[in-house]
C-alpha cells in the first residue's frame, strides 16, 4: 500500500512561523480534510507537498515513482493553450499520449489531405487502444462537461477565473496519482457540480488531502481531519462530524478542568490575601504553587461565536421594493417583470445555475446597476453594504487596525455597549498581537475576512453578500453566521454553500435563466431534495411513455418481388436479429455486474445504445422485407 510520511516540516514566511516540526502519514484510500483559520498555512502546506514551494526543513518518505496531482487555489496556464491541451498537460505517459492524439486530430482537421498526419493518427489510435487511453479521454471530456466547460478548443487564458479553476480541477481528477492535493475544489461550483465532484473524489484510488469551506462536502468526503493550529498539525480520525463531536467533548472537559482550577485559585487567593508569612519552606512552596496555578488559568474567551446584536438605523415597513424589473444583455434575459418587497428581518438566498444573473440582480439591489425597465424603490432609512466576490484594492502597507478604523473606531450593540475596532478584530479571529500587521502580509482569506469586518463596522441595516463563503475558513464562517443570526436588518446572499444557506436563508429567490424568479420558502437542502425527486419522477414517466406509431392503411398495389440482394438479406436477417438480442442481454448483465467501475459503466452504456439502434434498424428492415414476401 502506497503512503507518504512527512516529518519535521517547518515553514516560516517573513517573521511568522506557520508550522514547526509537524509530522503525519497518509495512506492510500485516506481522504484528509485540512482545516484551520485563514493564515495558519493550509495552502502553503499543500504547495510544499506538491513541490511548488520550499520548506525551511522537511523529511519525506514514500515509494519510488510516487505521483502527486495538485490543484492550486489560483491555477496558472500557458498562453495560447486550449482547454483540452491544458487538461492533458500532465507528465504521465497516458496523458502525454492523449495530448498528442488530440493535437494530431486538430492538425488533421486543418489539413485533411495530409497523408503523414493520417498515418500518424492511425498509429496513435492503435496506441490508444493498446494503452487503454480512451477511458481517460472520455473521462476528461465528461469531467469538463459536468463542470460546465463544453468548448474544448477555446484558449484557457481567455476563460473567467472560475472557469479556469474548473479546467484545472478536471485535469487533476483524470491524472493517475498516489496523492491528490485539492485547494478549495468546490469554489465556483454549483450544487450539481459539487455533488458530481463528491462522487469522483470518492472513486479516486490514491490518498487525498483537501481544503474546503463546504462543510457538507467535508463531512461526506473525509476519513480524517487534519487541523492546523498553533504552528502544529493535529490528526483526527473520522469525518467532520466526528471531529466536531470530539472537539466538543474535549472543550467540555477543558472547561471542567478550568473550573476546578478557578475554585482552587479562589481558595489559595484567600490564603495569600490574609498576609501569609513566607518564612517557612512550607509557605514558600504554597506561594509557588499559587503562582503556577495563576499561570494555568485562562482569562478571556476564545469563543469564535459572535453573538452580537448591532444597533442599526431602524428600518421602516418598506425596505427595498422592486416594480416590474427587467434586465437583459443582448439576447440573454436576466430579469423579466420581477416584483418584490423586502421587509425588516428578511433572510433571502439567491440561487440558480452559473450565468443566470445572480450577481446582476444583487448589483441592481445595491444601486450599482440600472434595470432596463422597472424601478427599485429604497426606503429612506436604508443603509446598504455590498460584499462582492472580488475584493477591492487594498493598501498593502496599511496596518489592519488602521484599515478598520477608517470605517469606524468603535461599534455599538443593541444594548448600547460599545466595542472598539481592536475588540472587533479579536472577535473576527485576529489576535491582539497581529493588529499592527501590514495588509500585504495577510493571506487571501485573511484579507477577505478583514474587508468583511470593515463593511460590518459601518453598521448597515441591509447586507448584500455575493459568495461570502469563498476562501473563508470554517471558523470564520461560524463567526459570520452567528453575526447574521443576531443581525437585526435584512440579509440577501448568493452562495453555493449548502450549509451556509441552510442556516441563513429563510426564503429563496430561484432564477431560471429565462428572466423568471420563483419565490420558494423551503430550506435550501429541502429544495434541492425536492428538485432531485421531481427530476427522477419526470425521467421515470418519460421512460414509461411509449410513443405508438400511427397505423398506416395498406394500399393495394401490384405485388412486389424481392431483388436478388434483398432475397439474400431475407435469408439471414432473423439470425442477425437473434444475435443482436443476445448481445443486448449480455451487455445488460455486464452493466448490472459493473458495480462502481465508472469507466466500464460508461463504455457499456455507449455499447448498449449502439446495439439498440442496430436492433431497431434490423426490425424496421425485417418489417419491410416481410411486407414484400407476405404482402
Amino acid at each position: 500500500m502506497s503512503h507518504l510520511i512527512v516529518s519535521n516540516l517547518t515553514k516560516t514566511v517573513g517573521d511568522k512561523t506557520l508550522f514547526k516540526n509537524i509530522e503525519f502519514t497518509i495512506y492510500e484510500g485516506e481522504r484528509a480534510g485540512l482545516i484551520g483559520i485563514n493564515g495558519t498555512g493550509k495552502s502553503t502546506l499543500l504547495s510544499i507537498l506538491a513541490g511548488e514551494q520550499e520548506a525551511d526543513v522537511i523529511e519525506l518518505d514514500h515509494p519510488n515513482k510516487y505521483r502527486i496531482a495538485y490543484l492550486p487555489q489560483e491555477p496558472q496556464f500557458q498562453e495560447g493553450e486550449t482547454v483540452l491541451q491544458a487538461v492533458f498537460s500532465g507528465d504521465s505517459p497516458i496523458l502525454q499520449l492523449n495530448r498528442e492524439y488530440e493535437d494530431t486530430v486538430s492538425l488533421l482537421s486543418e489539413n485533411p489531405q495530409s497523408e503523414e498526419l493520417q498515418n500518424k493518427l492511425f498509429r496513435l489510435q492503435q496506441q490508444m487502444d493498446s494503452e487503454k487511453a480512451w477511458d481517460v479521454n472520455a473521462l476528461a471530456k465528461q469531467a469538463l462537461t459536468k463542470l460546465g466547460i463544453d468548448m474544448y478548443d477555446q484558449q484557457v487564458t481567455k476563460l473567467s477565473g472560475g472557469q479556469q479553476k474548473r479546467v484545472a480541477l478536471a485535469k487533476v481528477l483524470i491524472e493517475p496519482a498516489d496523492l491528490y492535493l485539492l485547494d478549495e475544489p468546490t469554489n465556483h461550483l454549483d450544487v450539481q457540480s459539487t455533488e458530481w465532484l463528491q462522487e469522483m473524489v470518492l472513486r479516486l484510488k490514491g490518498a487525498v488531502i483537501f481544503i474546503t469551506h463546504d462543510r457538507y462536502f467535508l463531512d461526506e468526503i473525509s476519513t480524517h481531519i487534519y487541523e492546523l493550529a498553533n504552528q502544529t498539525l493535529f490528526r483526527h480520525t473520522g469525518n467532520y462530524a466526528d471531529f466536531l463531536e470530539a472537539r466538543a467533548i474535549r472543550e467540555e472537559m477543558h472547561a471542567a478542568s478550568q473550573e476546578k482550577l478557578r475554585n482552587r485559585y479562589r481558595s489559595e487567593l484567600k490564603w495569600i490575601r490574609r498576609g501569609a508569612k513566607a518564612r517557612t519552606t512550607k509557605q514558600k512552596a504554597r506561594i509557588q504553587r499559587f503562582d503556577e496555578l495563576d499561570s494555568k488559568i485562562e482569562r478571556g474567551s476564545n469563543d469564535a461565536n459572535l453573538e452580537l446584536s448591532l444597533a442599526t438605523t431602524r428600518l421602516g415597513k418598506k425596505v427595498i421594493e422592486g416594480e416590474k424589473l427587467s434586465k437583459a444583455f443582448g439576447n440573454k434575459i436576466i430579469l423579466k417583470d420581477f416584483d418584490f418587497l423586502l421587509q425588516s428581518g428578511d433572510r433571502i438566498g439567491i440561487i440558480g445555475a452559473n450565468g443566470y444573473g445572480k450577481s446582476t440582480l444583487l448589483n441592481i439591489l445595491a444601486g450599482e446597476l440600472e434595470p432596463d425597465s422597472g424601478e427599485v424603490i429604497v426606503g429612506s432609512t436604508v443603509k446598504r453594504v455590498h460584499f462582492k466576490q472580488v475584493l477591492p484594492s487594498m493598501n498593502e502597507n496599511q496596518r489592519m487596525i488602521e484599515y478598520i478604523r477608517e470605517a469606524s473606531n468603535d461599534i455599538t450593540d443593541a444594548e448600547g455597549v460599545r466595542y472598539s475596532a481592536a475588540q472587533m478584530l479579536e472577535r473576527f479571529l485576529f489576535p491582539l498581537h497581529t493588529h499592527g500587521t501590514p495588509i500585504g502580509k495577510l493571506s487571501g482569506g485573511e484579507r477577505k475576512r478583514l474587508h468583511l469586518l470593515r463593511l460590518l463596522m459601518e453598521q448597515p441595516n441591509v447586507l448584500l453578500l455575493d459568495e461570502p463563503t469563498n476562501d473563508l475558513d470554517i471558523e470564520t464562517l461560524g463567526v459570520l453566521e452567528d453575526f447574521i443570526e443576531h443581525f437585526p436588518g435584512v440579509v440577501i446572499t448568493i452562495s453555493h454553500d449548502r450549509f451556509f444557506l441552510d442556516r441563513i436563508a429563510k426564503k429563496l429567490w430561484v432564477l431560471n435563466g429565462q428572466g423568471n424568479v420563483e419565490v420558494n420558502l423551503d430550506i435550501y437542502s429541502d429544495y434541492l431534495e425536492k428538485q432531485a425527486l421531481a427530476q427522477k419522477v419526470e425521467a421515470k414517466e418519460l421512460k414509461e411513455v411509449k410513443e405508438e406509431k400511427p397505423k398506416q392503411q395498406k394500399v393495394k398495389s401490384e405485388k412486389k418481388k424481392l431483388s436478388f440482394k434483398e432475397q439474400k438479406e431475407w435469408e439471414t436477417i432473423s439470425d442477425d436479429i437473434a444475435k443482436v438480442e443476445e448481445q443486448i442481454l449480455q451487455t445488460e448483465e455486464d452493466i448490472s455486474n459493473a458495480g462502481a467501475d465508472y469507466t466500464k459503466l460508461q463504455q457499456l452504456t455507449e455499447a448498449i445504445d449502439e446495439l439498440n439502434k442496430e436492433y431497431e434498424r434490423l426490425i424496421e428492415r425485417w418489417t419491410y422485407l416481410d411486407d414484400i414476401v407476405n404482402g
